[in-house]
């Protein structure tokens, strides 16, 4: 009976909230065409209503810790979920996310993902799509902001194992900037698939920056190590033993 409830208190979640994306997106599009500061109160604003309605609706709180990156910097994120995306980008001044080329065509989330200034990949190419990103990158650094990507390249299950890929040390390279490694135990309340939501506390935490300069191998290493340790202990806070995930 319990677990009925909340899955219908789930999906009204879930529908209220795209609701309210369709809305806010339609509201702000006039402005947003025109200035990219209209475009990120719009997205901002969306974050705030998502997670005051997860909070009431489902029983979702949310958490953000950690030193917030600031200026033209790289953040090197667990992914675990589109919950994840929302409490970066409320929380960091002006962030724009290294995603796959197909969300650029998505109606309301493509208009506002271009005119934040996200860099779309297509990651069917591999290395030609590394060497696009990071020209389109450097382009994108005219107009400061915090860089976001997710070094696994995708949603992963909390638990789930997937490798890190180079492309995140390319552009450490080639932009010279500090990294904010970031950590999260979203996966465990709101999961990539599925309409349940679970209630409890979901955190992102912001670990101390990699400094520029570091030998790709020993920055790969050093960036897988603390944005998993620190999700693990994440899960195990909020409950969960990630080893019986995995």
């Amino acid at each position: 009976m319990a677990y009925a409830f909340q899955w219908i208190r789930s999906l009204i979640f879930i529908v209220t909230i795209y609701a309210g994306m369709l809305v806010l997106g339609i509201v702000f599009a006039p402005f947003a065409l025109f200035t990219r500061e209209a475009a990120f109160m719009a997205c901002k604003s969306f974050c705030v209503w998502t997670r005051w309605n997860a909070r009431w609706m489902i029983g979702l709180r949310t958490e953000v810790r950690g030193p917030v990156p600031e200026g033209e910097v790289i953040v090197a994120a667990k992914h675990q979920s589109f919950l994840d995306i929302l409490l970066i980008f409320q929380t960091v001044p002006r962030a724009k996310f290294i995603m796959k080329k197909e969300l650029m065509w998505t109606p309301i989330i493509g208009l506002y993902a271009k005119r934040v200034g996200c860099i779309p990949v297509d990651r069917g190419r591999k290395g030609a799509a590394i060497a696009k990103m990071v020209k389109d990158v450097a382009k994108e650094f005219t107009d400061p902001g915090q860089l976001v990507i997710y070094p696994q390249g995708t949603r992963v299950a909390p638990g789930a194992k997937l490798p890190y890929k180079a492309g995140t040390a390319v552009l450490y390279e080639a932009l010279a900037e500090p990294c904010y490694p970031a950590a999260t135990n979203v996966g465990l309340f709101w999961p990539r698939k599925g309409i349940l939501r679970k209630p409890g506390l979901a955190v992102v935490e912001f670990l101390d920056p990699m400094p520029p300069g570091m030998a790709r191998a020993a920055f790969m290493a050093e960036l897988e190590s603390r944005i998993e340790t620190r999700s693990d202990m994440l899960m195990k806070e909020a409950g969960f033993d990630p080893e019986r995930l995995r």
